[in-house]
């Protein structure tokens, strides 16, 4: 498996609530998206959350993030974690915080 489902399910359950939330795999894991836009997910060795350029530093600042990298580019406005963040309730709370005020502006696709 490529990726963590116990941290993929720990996602859906904070997910649960909201309407437009769908999955999709891709980059060799498993991506959240709020009504078409890429919100979040799982990969091998951790998460990703799309908190945009405004949010990346704040984001950056919680223990266990890092910027992503995807191809040797870092990716502006998307972070990566490690395992261990992504499994803390808090800090997965408060990435996923800011990744859905980000995503949450964009208009449906």
């Amino acid at each position: 498996m490529a990726y963590d489902e116990g941290l993929a399910q720990l996602m859906r359950d904070d997910l649960a609530h909201l309407d437009g939330v769908s999955e999709k795999k891709m980059f060799g894991g498993l991506c959240f998206l709020l009504n078409g836009n890429m919100l979040c997910g799982v990969h091998k060795g951790g998460g990703m959350f799309r908190v945009g350029k405004d949010n990346e530093a704040a984001a950056l600042q919680i223990d266990g993030a890092g910027p992503m990298e995807f191809t040797e580019r870092k990716m502006g406005g998307m972070i990566d974690v490690t395992d261990d963040g992504l499994a803390d309730d808090t800090r997965r709370a408060q990435w996923m915080a800011l990744a859905r005020d980000f995503v949450g502006d964009m208009p449906a696709k």
